[in-house]
Parts: structure tokens; sequence; C-alpha cells
């Protein structure tokens, strides 16, 4: 039986396709690898060690994340306050920061050893700073390869390439609108307000 749709053609090398078949097999390869420890942790100490251990990452983590939250409010009021007074933004470090602690924060709220590792080292502030500046040179080469212009022509560009539908720029004039504003009173529908 056919469903009348023609099948997709995918390059064999795409990097989107390679990525969604490796990204569950690392997801399932961290979790094996992070029960397999818990259990070695908990044979070697015991059990209610590994339940103090997880229990103190749930907390931290609830502390780092409610305190990234907190300073991400205060410093979106600070941002305000300044763009109010006429001053001028410099830089987005506190921001990537925040997000920063905010993954710290749940890294340590997920159950795992190798998580909660990767938490603490996230809120050594040397650290966090070098993954801040090596994530934002990142986007902005993947920003660069896309082209010139605004993310939201790059998401416009990326929406024309679609397969299966078509986009047409252009403005969508009414048939019932006659010239000088007026329209037929005979359509129930209701006017369309000029801009």
């Amino acid at each position: 039986m056919t469903t009348g749709t023609p099948p997709r053609n995918r390059p064999s090398g795409a990097k989107g396709s390679r990525l969604r078949r490796l990204l569950p097999l690392g997801v399932a390869a961290w979790v094996i690898l992070e029960i397999w420890l818990l259990t070695m942790v908990a044979g070697a100490t015991g059990g209610f060690t590994v339940f103090l251990i997880l229990l103190a990452g749930l907390v931290l983590g609830g502390v780092v994340i409610k305190s990234a939250g907190r300073r991400a409010f205060q410093n979106l009021t600070e941002t305000i306050q300044r763009r109010q007074n006429g001053a001028v933004e410099t830089g987005e470090q506190r921001s990537q920061g925040n997000g920063l602690l905010m993954l710290a924060g749940l890294l340590l709220m997920i159950p795992g050893l190798i998580s909660d590792a990767l938490g603490l080292l996230l809120l050594v502030p040397p650290l966090r700073t070098a993954v801040s500046r090596y994530t934002e040179r990142t986007i902005e080469r993947k920003m660069s390869a896309v082209g010139e212009g605004s993310l939201g022509s790059a998401f416009q560009q990326a929406r024309m390439r679609q397969t299966g539908g078509t986009v047409i720029q252009g403005e969508v004039v009414r048939e019932d609108e006659r010239p000088g504003g007026h329209r037929d009173d005979s359509d129930p529908r209701p006017p369309i307000m000029p801009a």
C-alpha cells in the first residue's frame, strides 16, 4: 500500500542523521555507567552513603539553581534600568554564567555520580568562564557559517529549504476590500483595520 508521498532523499553522511543515531546510544551508555558506578560505590561504602550523596546533590543543585535564578532576575532588572536610563550594555558574560550555573544545578540534581562531578566542575569559576567562551565561539562560528543576517533570517532560510512546502514572501490582499478602505457590507467577516 502506498501513501502517495515520495520517500525522503537524505545524504548518507549527513551530520543530523548521525547525531540522531548516536545520541540515544550515548544517553543509554551514560545511564548504564551511572548505575554501574552507583552500585560499585554502594558495594564499597553501603547503600545509606549513596543515598546521602544523592540527597546532598539534590539539595545543593536546588540551592545553586535558586541562587542562579535570583542572580539572573537581578541582572535582568539592572539591564532594564540601564536601558531606560540610556546606558549601553557592554557584555553578556553574566547571563551566560547564570545559564551555566543553572546547568550545574541541574546536573547536581540528576541522580548519579558522573553528573554530580560535572555539576561540581561547572561551579568552579575559571572552568565556567572557559566553557562559556568556548560555547560563545562555537555559536558565533555556526552563525557565521549560516551567512550574513540575523537569527530570524537564518530560520526563514531554513524554513524555505524544507521539503514538502513552498514559502512565498509577499503580502495578503483581500478581494472584498474596495479602494479607499471601504468594504462590502454583505460580507459577514469583520473589517481589516489599516496599519
